[in-house]
């Protein structure tokens, strides 16, 4: 009779459950692909068992890659001033070839979003510009969908601080399990069919919008008063979708957002952030900004206004918008009540837009059509993406159609019909 260390733990199948979820139905890999994944160190557990569960699945060779937040910080504290305008382009430039290849991307995400607070924001901004540059090769391949790829979220010491500040490190970690397995439906008798329902839902919802085939979102609500205008030939798309290689994947988990490509040209007024936005180990808090013909003009931040300054300068296409989400505010993640200081699930508690790179498989007939091209439809083209919220159950969406017709599309954050 095995000893009682042997007995996997309620925690142990839960890590299991999400672990295979991610292989299944986040990759949803295929035998003789390769998987590059990306990690915190505290991770290790989840990592380990993503590559089993990968390699049942058949893939032919795991390659981690495992970030440590002393190792980040070390920089920072000891690097002379020009190591911040370096990269490490020989690792993206693999990663890029990798993909190109066929391999799958996997990335484990569960960062500290203070991690650089106390740090120099000139320092900060410039070591993102040359990251962004240097990952271009790897993130143009992951926004055209080129290849299948997931994020999943992992309970790490520093995330679960900013999440149960007060609670003692080891209950803080634990409470923040717990959160990620509601939210990845992992606590569910069978997660996969859990999923596959979710999914469901998720596609009735982009029929219903791709339906409409809106010319614009009109946004109302505190601090807001914004037109998107939208690409033309846009779809929606959310929850599980086909790649390019032909693999139908889940990007992330958890995820309750549908998404299409804004006009980068047509977006005008005024909107607020409705949660922090925790970006490469910052957190930038009460955003205001104003658009005018789809550019940002003036950006304020009660926190990390010279971090959010500073992004808003990468290139040309940094200060105009990538994507547009909506998110009912009834969310399961919005539901909890927590704040995640964490773009995977904060970016699912609220509908949201995103500075930058356009996602291009969200136009119609793009495949093998030239970015220049994509351009003139709409599409926006930059270093970075980053998401931030600006929903909330006091936001009232319409749709208006190319007629100009007027109509409820959210109240209070709920959808009205889709």
């Amino acid at each position: 009779m095995p000893d009682d260390a042997a007995v996997p733990t309620m925690f142990d199948q839960k890590l299991d459950k999400l672990a295979a979820l991610a292989v299944r139905v986040g990759l949803n890999l295929r035998p003789g692909q390769e998987v590059v994944m990306t990690a915190p160190v505290e991770a290790l557990p989840l990592v380990r068992r993503i590559a089993a569960h990968a390699y049942q699945a058949g893939a032919t060779l795991v390659t981690p890659l495992i970030g440590d937040d002393e190792v980040a910080l070390a920089r920072y504290r000891h690097a002379g001033d020009d190591a911040f305008d370096t990269a490490p382009g020989w690792l993206f430039e693999g990663m890029a070839a990798a993909f190109r290849g066929g391999a799958a991307r996997l990335a484990v995400v569960g960062e500290d979003p203070t991690l650089l607070a106390g740090q120099d924001p000139a320092k900060v901004a410039r070591a993102n510009r040359a990251r962004s540059i240097a990952y271009r090769p790897a993130l143009e391949l992951i926004t055209s969908f080129a290849i299948n790829w997931n994020l999943v979220p992992a309970s790490t010491p520093g995330w679960a601080r900013e999440v149960f500040p007060g609670l003692p490190e080891a209950e803080a970690v634990a409470r923040l399990w717990d959160a990620i397995f509601m939210a990845c439906r992992v606590d569910q008798a069978d997660p996969v069919a859990g999923w596959a329902a979710h999914n469901a839902t998720l596609h009735a919802r982009t029929k219903f919008l791709n339906g409409k085939d809106y010319a614009e979102l009109r946004y109302r609500g505190p601090g807001t008063d914004l037109v998107i205008g939208l690409a033309d030939g846009h779809l929606w798309a959310g929850g599980a979708e086909p790649a390019k290689n032909g693999i139908i994947c889940n990007p992330n988990i958890p995820t309750e957002e549908v998404f299409t490509t804004p006009h980068k040209l047509r977006v005008s007024g005024t909107v607020r952030s409705t949660k922090p936005l925790a970006y490469q180990g910052t957190l930038i808090d009460d955003i205001q900004v104003r658009f005018e013909e789809g550019r940002i003009v003036e950006a304020h931040a009660s926190r990390g206004e010279d971090v959010l300054r500073r992004v808003l300068e990468t290139d040309e296409g940094a200060a105009r918008l990538g994507e547009v989400a909506l998110v009912p505010h009834s969310s399961p993640i919005s539901a909890s009540g927590l704040l995640f200081r964490n773009t995977l699930f904060d970016e699912n508690a609220a509908s949201h837009i995103a500075l930058g790179q356009a996602y291009t498989t969200c136009l119609r007939d793009s495949t093998g059509v030239p970015m220049d091209e994509l351009a003139k439809r709409g599409a926006n083209a930059s270093l970075i993406h980053i998401d931030w919220m600006i929903g909330s159950g006091e936001i009232d969406i319409d749709g208006v159609t190319k007629t100009g017709s007027v109509e409820p599309l959210m109240r209070g954050g709920e959808f009205v019909a889709a």
